[in-house]
Formats: C-alpha cells, sequence, structure tokens
C-alpha cells in the first residue's frame, strides 16, 4: 500500500510538471506573432498534454500499471477538439471503442499518435468549416493483436505521400512511434478522406 501511495505521488508530480512547461510554452506564445511559430508551440504543447493526461488518470486509478484506455483517449479528443476548433460547426470526433486496458508505454504511444492524426484532420480536412466526422476506432483482435484506425470524411490528401519518408513532423512521428515503439504496420487509405490504419500486437 505504500509503494501504491508513493507511485500515485510520482504519477502526480509528473503530471504536473508537464503542465508546468505547457503553461511556459502558452506564456512565450503570447508573445509570437508568427503564425507558423505559434502552430509549433501549439502542437508541442499537444503533445505534452498527450503525456500528463496520462500520469492524471493514473493518479485516479485503483491499477497503476494500465489504463482505461477508451477513457483516456475520450478525454483527449475532446481536448484537442477544444484547442482547434473556434467554429460554430466543428467537426464531430466520434471514438469508438470496446473497453480495452492497455499498459503506460503503449498508451502513451498510442495516445501520441492519434494526438497527430487527429489534430491534422482538425487543421486541415474541413477547411469550409461545414463540420464532418473524424472516427477513432480501436479494437483488440485474436492473439491480442490491437487495430487503431483514424479516419475523416473530409477534403483528402491531394500529393501522395510516402509513409517510409513522409515531409511533415507529425507524419514522421507516427510513423517512427507505430513501427519503432509499437512495433506495427502503418496503412494509408486516401480513397474516401483519409484512413490510417495501425496494427499492432
Amino acid at each position: 500500500q505504500h509503494k501504491d501511495i508513493l507511485l500515485k505521488e510520482i504519477h502526480h508530480r509528473v503530471k504536473n510538471n508537464l503542465q508546468i512547461v505547457s503553461g511556459l510554452l502558452y506564456l512565450q506564445s503570447r508573445y509570437i506573432d508568427d503564425e507558423s511559430i505559434l502552430d509549433i508551440l501549439c502542437q508541442s504543447r499537444n503533445r505534452l498534454q498527450v503525456m500528463a493526461l496520462i500520469h492524471e488518470k493514473l493518479y485516479g486509478s485503483k491499477n497503476l500499471s494500465q489504463i482505461d484506455f477508451q477513457d483516456y483517449i475520450q478525454s483527449l479528443t475532446k481536448d484537442l477538439l477544444g484547442s482547434y476548433t473556434c467554429t460554430n460547426n466543428p467537426p464531430t470526433i466520434k471514438v469508438n471503442f470496446v473497453q480495452t486496458f492497455l499498459d503506460i508505454d503503449r498508451a502513451i504511444t498510442c495516445g501520441l499518435i492519434i494526438n497527430e492524426l487527429v489534430s491534422n484532420a482538425l487543421k486541415h480536412a474541413f477547411p469550409e468549416e461545414d463540420g464532418g466526422n473524424i472516427i477513432v476506432d480501436f479494437k483488440c483482435c485474436e492473439d491480442n493483436y490491437f487495430e487503431l484506425i483514424v479516419s475523416d470524411n473530409g477534403l483528402g490528401i491531394r500529393e501522395g505521400i510516402d509513409l517510409d519518408n513522409p515531409k511533415t513532423l507529425g507524419l514522421r512521428l507516427v510513423h517512427t512511434l507505430a513501427t519503432k515503439q509499437l512495433k506495427g504496420e502503418v496503412e494509408l487509405d486516401t480513397s474516401h478522406g483519409v484512413m490510417f490504419k495501425i496494427n499492432f500486437y
């Protein structure tokens, strides 16, 4: 019991430290006019929030080694929607999950991937501000085989993307996390909007 109390305190302090760094980035952004730099700072703050949210959930959980992934992603996507949308008709984010518990490492990695893909959709998929749908699907198949799908019904991608050598930092991060951290595979389908599928064990 004493060990659990110490672990909870560690998660609480890590969360607070990450939020302090996020706050410092926000304060810095108030003195910057360059939109491209502001976007970089916003993305950095969202990535910190992905990790801080994990520690917040673990601090309030009875199980300190695994996290309710459905609850975590619902909170994460809600925060992202509030961070990126300021229109009267924002996109809808749907989270289709069967309740799954993941260890901390895989939960953070998947959270970072979802953060990048959902953020990208919120910024680029619906320029006409006419709503639209972003869907996050996650399921556990046989033999602990996981499938993560992030899709949208927006404009799609005009230029071809080389997933093995993406040009943007966000997609490079997605590919590296999926293939190196999760030891999985990434597939891209642009026939109807954009759909990223990541399979891993």
